[in-house]
């Protein structure tokens, strides 16, 4: 097991470049010595290439707003006392006593076995940055994903060779680059995108983390009490394409202590029902949190918890309809009715609130499994309300 420290790489505007100093002959024997010598022969040049990497020979960002590793290998792993096989292992063995681990191995597994069956079609991006030892490390911005997949998939299928991973050496890796990256990739978990804004804002108010953070949500967090230079959010809004008040109530959810939003994250609890928990005492916040985790609460169902004063989190299940109970009105007409209170009361907000509305339907809609039926619908129903717009 190695045992070296690595230093905790995550500022990317610092990123430095290797040069070009005399360095003495490698050792075919070190991976770090081959990999310093390469790099004196083809120093980083202003244009982007492609090269082929170990995994052993890259590093993720610790700071990354999206978080894959489970909190109980991350020290471990960022500290070097776990390379990224041992780590992988390790998180076979979690994945095996919690459905929400074993949830995000299995579809990083899936990727890796599309590896070998499609080959890897985008590269992982990154940087070299140097390490403690002299040597040089790939920094990863985007694609850790990918790379957590073909570290699980050789311990899965037992290989005894490393694969090689096309990646992609960028001039300047940013924060920007890799949340776009984020929700391009898959759709972001409520406490994934709150540490996205927050990345975003500390970036453009230039407040890099650094090794001081032993615990990455303390990081994030700073972007709560920092006060906004004109024009910031407007620079933020179209990477997150998300409104002003829907980042500040993401924004909200860094309320939560570190292990609730490792906990809220790794079951991917929509921001509404976290809101909605926020409401309780801080002391009930993590069995409310287990409750809806356990009973699939919705917000409104959580909500009527906290507004009832003689409601225990216990009770939590009797407060929730029964999913096949039969009302005497027709599925229509609830449709219908749902369909025209929605619009009626969405006329009443002002266009913030309006926007703010929208934005929180369209992540419900688009997390279900219905969502291509649902967005089917709604594209028949815009065509057929126009067409009679036009005909009146």
């Amino acid at each position: 097991m190695a045992t070296s420290k690595r230093k905790r790489f995550s500022a990317f505007d610092d990123f430095q470049a290797p040069q070009d100093e005399p360095l003495p002959a490698p050792d075919p024997s070190n991976v770090s010595s081959l990999f310093s010598s390469q790099l004196r022969v083809e120093p980083v040049q202003q244009v982007e290439r492609i090269e082929r990497l170990k995994p052993s020979q890259m590093l993720p960002d610790r700071f990354q707003p999206r978080r894959l590793l489970p909190a109980a290998l991350r020290d471990a792993f960022f500290a070097g006392e776990l390379d990224c096989y041992e780590t992988a292992a390790e998180w076979f063995t979690l994945s095996r006593q919690d459905a929400g681990h074993r949830t995000i191995v299995d579809r990083l597994l899936a990727m890796g076995s599309s590896f070998e069956e499609h080959g890897q079609i985008k590269p992982i991006t990154g940087s070299w940055v140097p390490a403690e030892d002299g040597s040089y490390i790939f920094l990863i911005e985007t694609g850790e994903r990918r790379f957590w997949a073909a570290c699980l998939q050789m311990i899965k299928e037992q290989r005894k060779d490393e694969p090689l991973l096309r990646v992609e050496v960028v001039e300047k890796p940013t924060r920007q680059r890799q949340v776009l990256e984020n929700r391009h990739a898959e759709n972001p978990s409520a406490v994934s995108q709150a540490c996205e804004v927050a990345s975003l804002i500390l970036a453009e108010l230039g407040k890099n983390p650094d090794g001081s953070y032993t615990d990455e949500y303390e990081y994030f967090r700073q972007a709560r009490a920092q006060r906004m230079p004109a024009g910031l959010w407007d620079q933020i809004k179209p990477i997150m394409q998300l409104t002003r008040p829907r980042m500040v109530q993401l924004l909200n959810i860094l309320q939560f202590p570190s292990t609730l939003l490792d906990m809220a994250d790794r079951y991917r609890l929509p921001e509404r029902v976290l809101r909605e928990v926020l409401a309780f005492p801080p002391e009930q916040w993590e069995e409310m949190l287990k409750v809806s985790i356990q009973n699939e609460l919705t917000s409104d169902e959580v909500s009527a918890l906290a507004e009832n004063d003689q409601a225990r989190p216990g009770q939590a299940q009797a407060a929730r309809p029964a999913k096949n109970a039969k009302g005497k009105t027709s599925p229509g007409k609830i449709a219908t009715s749902g369909i025209r209170r929605f619009s009626n009361a969405l006329v009443e907000l002002d266009r913030m609130l309006q926007e703010e509305v929208m934005d929180q339907v369209a992540d419900d809609l688009a997390a279900s499994e219905e969502a291509s039926d649902t967005l089917t619908f709604l594209e028949e129903l815009v065509a057929l309300i126009r067409v009679r717009i036009h005909s009146k």
